[in-house]
């Protein structure tokens, strides 16, 4: 494990070389009183308090300064990885899945969120990120390395980039996820394909879908993303029929299906998805502490001396 402290604004120093000058005019004003002080053989003030309060005054400059450039402690370290075990992320991007109630998250922006905090319940577990529409494409092969994996959520899934190879609202196919199992996109023993959608599909083959799922000894566990008074554009309706259609086809493919808004049994119906498996500390595991709020609290003490010296004299 190593821990570093780093500068993520080192800009925010400038504020130390704006306030400089000032500081050191104050400083040379001081040497100067002490100068003419001791010329006319005028006693010291007692107690220094020009001199205190001049560098209690740069101590919190020098403090905000610090809190500008964002100072920040880093933690690496190895972490345990299950060496058996893969799984995807898999999320819908078609059009209906910006549908949301009059002010609301979409559906996407929900179904990320999901995925973003599945990620932190399976953090032994390598995870990669697909998308899908009438085809499933691989934005990140599974991987431990969990940041990794956020930041291609957050930034990699759009919708309908790229856009289904048939135009619609309704674009998804649950077939995708047949093809999916033909594709290699895994290199464990136990595979697990969480997809976030609507469940908004066009018709498909639910039974051949299902068997090759089960051929290539992939688990499935999805989760419908959906209310019944979202909208989108004129025409669109949201489909009452959509968990059913999900839940058929977990029910074939040997699968389970939950509900979104419930992290809890979403991580659960993974890890019984997955089982227990032999792990080894692999990848690198990097968390970040901001110290910024301390150094901005540490610098209150300094100017509460400054105010209160400044209230009583």
């Amino acid at each position: 494990m190593g821990t570093d402290v780093t500068l993520l604004s080192p800009s925010g120093l400038l504020l130390a070389l704006a306030v400089a000058l000032p500081l050191a005019a104050l400083v040379l004003a001081l040497r100067r009183v002490d100068r003419v002080r001791a010329g006319l053989r005028l006693p010291a003030p007692r107690g220094g308090r020009e001199r205190a309060q001049g560098a209690a005054l740069a101590a919190a400059v020098a403090l905000l300064a610090l809190a500008t450039a964002q100072p920040a402690r880093t933690t690496t370290e190895k972490r345990q990885v299950r060496t058996d075990a893969q799984a995807f992320l898999v999320v819908d991007i078609s059009r209906s899945m910006l549908a949301a109630r009059p002010g609301g998250p979409t559906r996407l922006a929900r179904a990320k969120a999901e995925a973003l905090e599945l990620t932190r319940s399976l953090r032994n577990v390598p995870l990669g990120v697909a998308t899908m529409t009438d085809r499933v494409l691989p934005n990140l092969f599974p991987t431990p390395d969990g940041a990794a994996v956020a930041e291609t959520v957050r930034r990699a899934v759009t919708a309908e980039r790229p856009p289904p190879r048939d135009v619609g609202v309704r674009a998804t196919t649950l077939a995708a996820l047949g093809e999916a199992a033909d594709a290699n996109l895994f290199s464990a023993r136990r595979k697990l394909l969480v997809v976030l959608t609507d469940g908004e599909t066009r018709s498909y083959a639910e039974g051949a879908t299902a068997r090759r799922l089960r051929s290539a000894r992939i688990s499935l566990v999805l989760v419908h993303v959906w209310r019944q008074d979202e909208r989108l554009e004129p025409g669109y309706r949201p489909d009452p029929s959509s968990r059913a259609a999900l839940e058929g086809l977990a029910a074939a493919a040997g699968g389970a299906v939950v509900s979104e808004g419930d992290p809890g049994a979403l991580a659960r119906a993974a890890r019984d998805a997955l089982g227990d498996g032999p792990e080894a500390r692999r990848g690198i595991e990097e968390r970040v502490m901001p110290l910024a709020p301390w150094a901005a609290l540490a610098a209150l003490i300094p100017l509460g001396y400054v105010l209160r010296r400044r209230n009583v004299g």
